[in-house]
């Protein structure tokens, strides 16, 4: 029988974030001690990613007692390690929601990702979160015959669900915002931005701490007992709690094969390289904008604070990640942007994420008093954020919001968890084979 190897140690020093541009620049380092002994609590969070975190803040304000369990650091995982990107909609976009599920459902899907949204631009700005928030997102459409259907789908999302915050790009407009001939038109999403991953999970760290949280990190989860309440085991203490949250996206391994059946760990890919000049930067993505191209296996990039390009691309079918992480990613960045050749990359770094089959966050009860939210297909930053207040919601007994979510019955990766990953493999290789073939 197959068995997904430890992600937690497979890649990464445990108890140390991974060497990024990331960790390298974050506001502060995490110090939360470790879990000794037995505690009670209203409601244990498993995971310190944004889930994990918001979940903690959010029941914190609302008068529980909570403990956030935290196997390595806080925002460890690809909570501090992502593209940054913040926009709003599903990883699908709305015509196909519309199709699967009806117009009423995939308008609910709509309005909790503009929530999520919202929600992030709250949090910064209630607890003073300082993680470089620029706005301007960019869908860059890599196929000539794709480029008036991104056109019909601004359209479709202004005239069906009111959103006027795009902007349609033809292909001269398109090279005059991204200094590369891989484009052929695309659309500027002003409700979209992008920030510092690690700096926003140190914020909602901080914010939840501040509201009575209690967060423990080098505290790895080993079992999970159901019951009431519930027994939440460690590798040096047990916690009792009333309601368990179950944030650990892709690093969940075989905690809870219900929710492993239904999300798929993969691996992504980023460099940084060294800074440009106030000229070079502007000339190569204007306004610093953040980029994501159309292809199946995407290409995201943007420019940091200190104007850098952070470029994340590439695909492997392994667990393991590259031996030489930059030459990986330098090779993708040399095709959008040939012109780079002799620049010097600083950072190179790797994390795992989560996806569902049908590429739709999994939330689910698994139990009357325990949730689980996980599987946001790459993106995650502000709709796991929201995930944490949708459980704080759920807990109280207001779950209208959790039920969009669940009510959408995703199905489970063909084989479950034991055989999920050899199925994605075959995917994933024809659709990459796709993208390089142009179909």
């Amino acid at each position: 029988m197959l068995k997904t190897p430890d992600l937690l140690t497979v890649n990464d020093p445990e108890g140390a974030h991974a060497p990024s541009y990331y960790a390298a620049t974050a506001h502060r380092s995490t110090g939360h001690p470790g879990l000794d002994g037995d505690r009670v609590c209203d409601v244990c969070v498993i995971g310190g990613g944004y889930t994990g975190l918001s979940s903690a803040l959010h029941l914190a304000e609302r008068g529980h007692d909570v403990v956030l369990l935290e196997a390595n650091r806080i925002g460890w995982g690809a909570s501090g390690r992502n593209g940054g990107q913040v926009g709003p909609g599903q990883r699908v976009e709305q015509t196909v929601l519309e199709q699967r599920y009806g117009k009423g459902h995939a308008r609910a899907l709509w309005d909790l990702s503009l929530s999520s949204i919202d929600l992030v631009h709250d949090l910064i700005n209630r607890f003073g979160i300082s993680c470089d928030f620029r706005p301007g997102l960019i869908e860059a459409v890599h196929r000539k015959d794709w480029v008036e259907e991104a056109r019909d789908y601004a359209e479709h999302l202004q005239l069906v669900y009111g959103y006027d915050r795009l902007e349609f790009l033809d292909e001269n407009r398109m090279r005059a915002r991204v200094a590369s001939a891989a484009y052929f038109g695309g659309v500027i999403n002003h409700g979209a931005g992008h920030l510092h991953p690690l700096n926003f999970a140190l914020g909602l760290a901080d914010a939840a701490v501040s509201k009575g949280a209690k967060l423990f990190e080098a505290t790895r989860v080993i079992g999970l007992e159901p019951g009431d309440p519930v027994t939440v085991t460690t590798e040096n203490g047990r916690v009792r709690a009333r309601h368990v949250v179950l944030g650990c996206n892709g690093y969940l391994g075989d905690l809870d094969r219900q929710t492993a059946a239904h999300v798929m760990p993969i691996n992504n890919f980023i460099i940084a390289t060294e800074p440009f000049s106030e000229h070079d930067a502007e000339a190569l993505i204007k306004d610093r904008m953040a980029v994501a191209d159309s292809k199946f296996v995407i290409n995201y990039f943007r420019l940091s604070e200190d104007r850098r390009l952070l470029f994340g691309g590439g695909e492997t079918y392994s667990y393991a990640f590259p031996e030489d992480i930059k030459a990986f990613v330098r090779k993708p960045m040399l095709e959008i942007f040939p012109q780079l050749e002799d620049v010097r990359i600083d950072y190179g770094w790797g994390g795992t994420l989560a996806i569902t089959p049908k590429r739709l966050p999994y939330f689910a009860h698994l139990a009357p008093n325990v949730l689980t939210a996980s599987g946001y297909s790459g993106h995650g930053v502000a709709m796991a954020t929201l995930a944490g207040q949708i459980c704080a919601e759920a807990i109280d007994g207001t779950a209208g919001r959790f039920d969009v979510f669940e009510k959408l019955n995703l199905s489970a990766f063909p084989g479950g968890h034991r055989l999920r990953s050899p199925l994605l493999v075959l995917a994933m290789t024809w659709f990459a084979l796709r993208d390089r073939l142009g179909i």
